[in-house]
């Protein structure tokens, strides 16, 4: 039953070292400067060729792509996704 006590004594003192510690502030970092931007855009966007994805002419509106693979006689592939755009959940 000693344990107990201790082992509570020491949880309270670890919480209040937690909440007695002094607060960090971010620190943000300096704005880009366009040539910096330009320099990163270049390095993380895919090359020509590289993104053969982007080279298909996507339809948006789900009736147009309807008529246009109806008139070619081809199958209609729907891309959909559900959740937040950037983690698809």
């Amino acid at each position: 039953m000693r344990r107990a006590v201790i082992g509570g004594a020491a949880a309270a003192m670890a919480a209040a070292a937690y909440l007695l510690a002094p607060v960090r502030l971010a620190v943000s970092a300096p704005p880009l400067a366009e040539r910096d931007v330009a320099v990163l855009r270049a390095a993380v966007r895919p090359s020509d060729g590289e993104d053969p994805f982007a080279s298909i002419p996507w339809e948006t509106n789900l009736w147009d792509a309807r008529t246009k693979a109806a008139a070619a006689g081809k199958p209609l592939l729907l891309w959909e996704m559900d959740g937040h755009p950037l983690g698809c959940g």
